[in-house]
């Protein structure tokens, strides 16, 4: 029972659910940059160097050994289209992430700085003493008039 209780603390913690977000997050940028790179860089790049398309460039080291229409023996192939794929991908998302990371570290500085600038809050002044009341007023009028016929 004890054990359980461990792990739901440690499971409700802050951090933990806080990463968790960001793994979904991550996952779905992940996506998003997929489909950025897959769909409209590369495309764009086989187009400027000559309708290429990376996925399918690849080197066969030895060729497949067949018997008639059956494959006795696959072909070893090299396919470097799809390191070339995988690395602009991992690129343009290390870019994207350091972006968003600078764009965070933009917006900390520029509201650190609003506090820095910003006066401090005046010190509260303390509130005036409540004028006194008219009946107050003539008695102390009566009580100094008293004191001066005393003299």
């Amino acid at each position: 029972m004890k054990l359980l209780q461990e792990f739901k603390e440690f499971a409700m913690k802050g951090n933990v659910v806080d990463m968790a977000i960001g793994v979904i997050i991550g996952g779905a940028f992940g996506k998003i940059v997929t489909s950025l790179v897959n769909d409209l860089l590369m495309p764009l790049i086989g187009a400027l160097i000559g309708n290429v398309d990376f996925t399918t460039l690849s080197v066969t080291l030895r060729e497949a050994v067949m018997n008639g229409d059956e494959v006795v023996k696959e072909a070893v192939t090299l396919r470097y289209g799809n390191f070339i794929q995988t690395t602009v991908d991992f690129l343009i998302v290390a870019f994207c992430i350091f972006m968003v990371i600078k764009l965070i570290n933009k917006a900390t500085n520029m509201v650190k700085k609003q506090e820095k600038e910003a006066p401090a809050a005046p010190a509260e002044e303390p509130a005036p003493e409540p004028k006194p009341s008219q009946d107050t007023i003539l008695l102390t009028e009566l009580r100094d008039l008293l004191k001066n016929q005393a003299k």
